[in-house]
């Protein structure tokens, strides 16, 4: 566990937590997910699963691509892979890589992804994330996608275009890791 980035994402939801006036409770009760892990994740003690931690950005307001793109006081236009947040989600072990420089106010983000071989994540539906799109646009591997009631096979090359709001579910049916980018595009105010 990366206690960094463990740290970080605790200081981050108690963060937003309190800027709502929101109490352990009250969150917990939004997202459908204990007090107690919200704490001990507030804490650095426990990591949130990609799962869990869209419930609490779904309760907070926010998508996932949001919270990890926190403002940041220096704003470049260039991200250097090695400064690139890098976050392993603890329950499947898919990695996501935030591709895109933080706090140019671009309204399109850039999300790398290994995906492990039959490693499944579902994305419940996220009144947060109404408006926005995505594009998945798979390099190696295979991915089936979810959305609704439709199951697209991606295999290297194709691209799947799809709103977010609803929820989805991603999958690897393979035998080995998929690797994939995601072109999250946020409506624009």
């Amino acid at each position: 566990m990366d206690l960094d980035l463990e740290s970080a994402i605790g200081a981050r939801i108690r963060q937003l937590r309190i800027a709502r006036g929101l109490t352990l409770d009250e969150l917990a009760s939004a997202s459908a997910v204990s007090r107690a892990m919200i704490s001990r994740i507030e804490r650095a003690e426990a990591s949130p699963t990609a799962s869990l931690l869209a419930r609490l950005c779904a309760a907070l307001g926010l998508s996932l691509s949001a919270f990890f793109a926190e403002e940041e006081k220096d704003v470049s236009p260039l991200a250097r892979r090695n400064d690139q947040p890098v976050w392993r989600d603890p329950e499947t072990g898919y990695v996501r890589r935030a591709v895109s420089p933080a706090g140019t106010q671009s309204p399109v983000d850039l999300v790398e992804v290994s995906f492990p071989a039959g490693a499944r994540v579902s994305f419940p539906p996220n009144t947060a994330s109404r408006g926005m799109s995505q594009h998945v646009w798979l390099f190696e591997g295979e991915m089936e996608m979810t959305v609704g009631e439709t199951v697209h096979h991606l295999m290297p090359g194709d691209c799947l275009f799809m709103g977010i709001g609803d929820g989805h579910v991603f999958y690897n049916p393979g035998d080995k890791p998929a690797r994939y980018c995601v072109v999250l595009d946020r409506p624009r105010s």
